[in-house]
């Protein structure tokens, strides 16, 4: 990925932000300050932690929710908000690997969340502009549609409802596409602060720029947050996008991929309804809101792995001319990225952390599919915690290892990463911190030494040493959304430094060229 780079001429908004947290007032909250003691403690306030919290509450539990940043400012608030089963050209591989049995269970439990969101949402009369729509995939390409026909085959095979149709109202060439019925999207913000309020209404405790750095096992789970305070719980959940607390070496089976999306005002006319994702690479997503009145399409796509790659605002520029390309018109409000982690069999790991940690529950490596597999995670996370049985418990453990494809994605993945590591190693700058410009970062020479360099729009000047804290990859520069990205496992800082996703844990170290 190239670290120095100027880019001119694009109509994209200057700065990230995503359409959900600029359209809702959320509440805030104090950070912990004293130690506390709960029947669970959820670490991660996004829509795993707070449906769970939300549920167990309910149950008469003694929950305390804490977020290290602000709730749902991370792969939640980011997200594209479909609720659906329709996780891509999925099933048809998830026959060969994991058998007939293991398939239909994935579809049967996100099926299940899917309902169990709509009759939420129809029980409390939340106002989170839910709607049914079919899901759609579709190939511009001859190597699409045989996939897509595979896919049909495996729908045909697990009785799901849908199948092959002849065209889709978008102005692409499309070759082939595969519908999936009565699928659903929302805000998911809206419907998240719903849960977050009806939480404390039930006595549940939230408490925001709480960053949990460790769990003590002894006498009683405890958890051990940054600035000293503790929460000791009979149970913990990990619901921290990447687990904080890494009992499963969770960085050695998922690996990290960024996604973009733009929020473009269209004409209602010209935007279908229904949501769109094609099988082809790089991928295209659709779908649509309505705001104050008037339709957006949310466009999106262009994932590669975190740190890798080409500069990042190219993505965000190939969005923008795909959409134009089918919306001539469009005006372009808002754009975004999310991080997703993909696991070694795309399963997610949901269920107790390991065997040597029976009180702690992970949620985890939900591949982009997060509104629908982060409330499967907390009725499942609820029914453990509460000694139920559930019919999904081992399809997600954690502990599992499939040998096929799993073997094969751990040596590949881990591969990748020596490759990184060394690289990274050799990637040396002439460039010096005094060279680079306002709103410009850059791979810099500090004392014969490798470093980056941000200059703000303010001009003062931020330098950090670019090894990551985690295991000593080389970060490299993200101009889309102005921060230091690891190649190794997805660690992400901020222009400054500071941890902003995990796994690593610390920030990197500033270097004062004053």
């Amino acid at each position: 990925m190239p670290d120095d780079f100027t880019l001119e001429g694009s109509k994209l908004p200057e700065h990230p932000e995503p359409y959900w947290r600029d359209s809702v007032d959320l509440q805030s909250f104090s950070p912990l300050e004293e130690d506390l003691r709960v029947d669970v403690a959820i670490i991660g306030g996004g829509i795993s932690g707070i449906t769970t919290a939300y549920l167990l509450q309910k149950e008469g539990v003694k929950v305390a929710l804490l977020e290290a940043d602000k709730l749902l400012n991370g792969t939640t608030g980011h997200t594209t908000a479909k609720i659906t089963a329709q996780h891509g050209a999925i099933y048809n591989e998830f026959i060969a690997h994991l058998g007939k049995k293991k398939a239909k269970l994935y579809y049967d439990a996100a099926t299940d969340a899917l309902h169990f969101i709509e009759n939420l949402v129809k029980e409390e009369t939340i106002d989170c502009d839910f709607s049914k729509e079919d899901a759609y995939l579709y190939t511009t390409t001859n190597r699409g549609v045989s996939k897509l026909e595979k896919e049909n085959d495996a729908y045909k095979e697990l009785g799901i409802k849908g199948g092959l149709v002849d065209s889709i109202p978008l102005k692409v060439p499309t070759k082939a596409a595969l519908v999936m019925n009565d699928q659903a999207q929302f805000h998911p913000l809206k419907y998240l602060s719903h849960l977050v309020t009806a939480f404390i209404e039930n006595g549940g405790k939230v408490f925001e720029h709480t960053v949990a750095i460790d769990v003590k096992d002894n006498p009683k789970p405890t958890v051990v947050t940054k600035h000293g305070a503790k929460v000791v719980a009979e149970s913990i959940v990990v619901a921290s996008h990447f687990p904080f607390y890494d009992g499963g070496l969770y960085f050695s089976k998922m690996y990290a991929e960024r996604s973009y999306v733009l929020a473009a005002k269209v004409p209602k006319d010209e935007c279908p309804d229904g949501m769109y994702l094609s099988v082809d690479s790089p991928s295209r997503s659709l779908r649509y809101t309505m705001v104050n009145g008037e339709k957006y399409a949310l466009i999106g796509g262009e994932e590669h792995k975190t740190g890798q790659g080409i500069d990042t605002m190219y993505h965000y520029e190939a969005l923008e001319q795909f959409g134009m390309e089918i919306f001539p018109t469009a005006d372009i409000r808002y754009r975004w990225s999310a991080q997703d982690l993909v696991t070694l069999d795309k399963v997610p790991y949901i269920g107790k952390m390991s065997r040597m940690h029976p009180n702690i529950y992970v949620a985890t490596g939900y591949r982009k599919w997060g509104m629908t597999n982060g409330t499967v995670a907390a009725l499942l996370i609820t029914d453990l915690i509460q000694q139920r049985k559930n019919a999904y418990e081992l399809l997600y453990r954690p502990s599992r290892f499939v040998s096929d494809p799993s073997i094969r994605h751990f040596i590949a993945q881990n591969s990748d990463v020596a490759k990184q590591l060394l690289q990274g190693k050799f990637d040396q700058s002439d460039k010096h911190p005094e060279d680079v410009e306002k709103d410009e970062a850059a791979v810099v020479n500090v004392g014969g030494k490798r470093a980056g360099a941000y200059r703000d729009s303010d001009g003062c000047l931020h330098v950090v040493d670019t090894t990551c804290t985690h295991m000593g990859c080389e970060v490299h520069w993200n101009h889309g959304d102005r921060s230091w990205d690891c190649p190794c496992h997805g660690s992400r800082f901020s222009y400054d430094g500071e941890v902003m996703e995990g796994p690593a844990k610390k920030p990197l170290t500033k270097i004062d060229v004053e």
